[in-house]
């Protein structure tokens, strides 16, 4: 077989079908794309105008108009825009994939911008196919002396394109439904669309009914504009009434003015805002206008906390607006939404490529023209440029949320438990977000303060004893220098001592060596201590252990939500400076009295025994310790790695693992200076020195934890024995 080389066909008998069957995955986005043709057509024209290659007329405004015919089954698409010459729809509609708006920006990029021109493609247009039977296209072009054309499509690929009679610059495009599509020519179906995809297109968009009878309205003479057409004349007279004086005489006094009102063809009103907040200057936006902005695009009747006003021009486009809203829940429950926009038009909602995952928890709208798309503008594609929008949409976050740290702690405070699943989420999500934030995180102690990473690792007296402690030492080693001089100077005018000095420079210059050793040994970098934070998860069940550590001074932070665990875990693999305990992980020395293991080891062994053999549990692991307070007679204490590991295990529902493969290593601690627990260390063979036993167990495990269905059983079925015995 000979070589060959050439080029790939594709007719449009073959790709045709597959363009009207699979380029939009939704076929309501045919209003998006019709409309979106229409802006572009409108944005070329007033470039030309700007260019002065045409001139507008002075009452021009533009708009374009849908217009729904449930009678006639038809859906109709008019724009007043640059409008085309039989050339250019034999060029851009007769050839798929040949885009104007590219032609356009090719022709004039020495003089105009990229700014508002939405389509790139060429292939918009042809989504009018996926609901319609036949499309005609009637147009005529700005151009001077340009003649209409007239251009209709079953939906084969066989068209036919003739001079028209339309009489107005624009276009106009109508689509003639097909059966399974007839929802399209239904006025309310196609104003949802309108509003879903388009509320914020740079062009007015009316819609109307065809057919439909004139409505009226009413209005003051004084607000008349020139394009009102002006049905009746209405004058209405003031109105007087007769009222009492003080005096008890009557007077005449008018409660309504005369008024002069016109009554006119009820004014359209355009389904879209081309004016959206996110484009304006942060600086020229009022607060009630950003609250009026999130209640219409969200409908949440709740106000949001605050909001971050994007404005960039470089190295990329991009504008918006993201809010906090005001929720009180776990991030798993939270459902935000990001609106992605491309020049005002509607791409999708929550596209993560573009917004960080964290972050779309939180409710806003972004618009970027410089957006890689797809070809049906519902996905982007692959581009390094997208991750640097996405980062700096995080940093933007994070800058406005430290800002708020610093400048206006209260608020944040107030704030915090609604956006702390925002913060935590984003900071176990992105490294980069997490460093940001790592100052501003707050964590509410168990006096209800808040207080930040920081405020815990480093208490203010301890920095004021640590300042005081350097100041003490630099005095002292600066006058130690000084009596050090005075020596060596009174030491070099002394004769008699050098030669006596020489005899000994071997020992010395050992000695010296041996010094020299252990400097270096001291000098030498150590291992940071780590700072202990401890935390309560629960404060109601771990009350007991919160009021021991009130008692000796102590602090400890709450740590209630879901996601507390995996954030911890995060801080700590992130940060060698500190490490999370919770309050029933040991004992700290402040809780107990100083008493020797020799001292504690009889009482040790004896109640081990006993409470092992009572419980039925040889496993058990018991220990004694002299408690400060003599009223806790029972605590139980877990190992910090394995409670978390098993609480681990739980959350994400590792199936299969067995939770003892980390055990959570309790321990049961008895109080010796407690009376009951003396008691039984020297009568463990009384009565009720089981029921006892048992009963110290569970009020340990109930200061912890829940107790099992069968475990509460066994409780109230003893205490109940334990009181009807002491009630005899």
């Amino acid at each position: 077989m000979s070589s060959k080389q050439g080029s790939l066909s594709i007719t449009s008998e073959n790709i045709f079908p597959v363009i009207k069957k699979w380029l939009y995955e939704d076929h309501d986005i045919f209003i998006r794309e019709l409309i979106s043709n229409g802006c572009d057509a409108i944005s070329k024209l007033h470039k030309l105008d700007i260019m002065g290659e045409v001139s507008l007329p002075l009452d021009y405004k533009a708009k374009i108009q849908v217009t729904v015919n449930p009678e006639d089954k038809t859906l109709t698409f008019v724009d007043n825009g640059i409008g085309m010459t039989a050339e250019e729809v034999d060029k851009y509609i007769n050839q798929i994939a040949f885009s104007g708006a590219t032609d356009f920006l090719n022709k004039y990029k020495d003089k105009t911008s990229e700014d508002q021109i939405i389509g790139h493609f060429g292939l918009g247009f042809y989504s009018a196919f996926m609901v319609s039977d036949t499309v005609e296209i009637d147009s005529l072009s700005c151009q001077e002396g340009a003649t209409a054309v007239h251009w209709v499509c079953d939906g084969g690929t066989q068209y036919q394109m003739d001079e028209g009679d339309y009489d107005q610059v624009g276009t106009k495009i109508t689509l003639h439904l097909n059966e399974d599509c007839l929802e399209f020519s239904n006025e309310y179906k196609v104003r949802e669309v309108i509003e879903k995809y388009c509320s914020f297109m740079p062009t007015e968009i009316y819609l109307n009914k065809a057919n439909a009878p004139e409505e009226y309205e009413t209005i003051d003479a004084s607000d008349l504009r020139e394009t009102d057409q002006v049905v009746e004349e209405i004058h209405e007279d003031a109105r007087y009434e007769e009222k009492e004086k003080e005096d008890g005489s009557k007077e005449t006094v008018e409660v309504s003015p005369a008024k002069d009102q016109r009554k006119i063809v009820k004014r359209p009103v355009p389904l879209n805002d081309i004016n959206p907040l996110w484009a304006k200057t942060p600086s020229d936006c009022t607060d009630d206008e950003y609250r009026d902005f999130y209640r219409k695009v969200f409908m949440d009747y709740k106000e949001p906390l605050f909001w971050i006003h994007l404005n960039m021009d470089y190295p990329f486009n991009l504008k918006g607006i993201l809010y906090f809203p005001r929720i009180n829940s776990e991030y798993e429950s939270i459902e935000g939404t990001i609106k992605l926009y491309n020049n005002q038009v509607f791409v999708a909602d929550n596209i993560k490529e573009v917004i960080p995952e964290y972050l779309m928890l939180l409710k806003g709208v972004i618009d970027c023209p410089d957006l890689p798309l797809n070809v049906s503008r519902s996905a982007l594609q692959n581009d390094g440029f997208v991750r640097k929008i996405s980062d700096y949409i995080s940093k933007k976050v994070a800058d406005k949320l430290s800002g708020l740290c610093k400048t206006d702690r209260e608020n944040y405070e107030k704030y915090w438990e609604d956006i702390a699943p925002f913060i935590k989420y984003g900071c176990l999500k992105d490294n980069k977000f997490c460093d940001r934030m790592n100052d501003y995180i707050l964590f509410k102690d168990i006096e209800g303060k808040f207080r930040t990473l920081p405020d815990l690792l480093v208490k203010p007296k301890e920095s004021e004893a640590e300042t005081s402690a350097s100041s003490d030492s630099a005095e002292d080693t600066s006058s130690e220098s000084k009596s050090q001089d005075g020596q060596d100077t009174k030491g070099d005018s002394s004769d008699g001592s050098n030669d006596s000095d020489r005899s000994d420079d071997s020992n010395r210059s050992d000695d010296s060596d041996k010094k020299s050793e252990a400097k270096a040994e001291e000098n030498a970098p150590k291992e940071p201590e780590k700072k202990t934070v401890y935390y309560v998860t629960d404060e109601q069940q771990q009350s007991q252990y919160i009021n021991m550590f009130k008692d000796q001074g102590m602090d400890a932070v709450v740590l209630n939500t879901t996601i507390d665990s995996s954030f911890i875990t995060q801080l700590e693999q992130r940060n060698e400076l500190y490490q999370f305990r919770r309050i029933d992980s040991g004992l700290t020395d402040s809780m107990t009295e100083d008493v020797s293991d020799e001292d504690l080891k009889e009482a040790n062994e004896a109640l081990t025994a006993l409470f092992r053999k009572a419980l039925g549990n040889d496993k058990l692991s018991v220990s004694v310790a002299k408690f400060k307070d003599d009223s806790v007679s029972s605590l139980l204490t877990q190992e910090e790695e394995g409670r978390r590991m098993q609480d681990m295990m739980k959350m994400y529902g590792m199936a299969g693992m067995d939770p003892s493969m980390f055990p959570s290593n309790e321990t049961l601690v008895l109080n010796v200076g407690n009376e009951l627990v003396d008691y039984l260390f020297k009568h463990p063979d009384a009565d009720r020195a089981e029921d006892f036993c048992h009963q110290l167990y569970d009020l340990a495990v109930l200061a912890n934890h829940p107790l099992s269905p069968e475990e509460m059983t066994a409780f109230i079925a003893r205490s109940n024995r334990i009181m009807l015995a002491l009630a005899k």
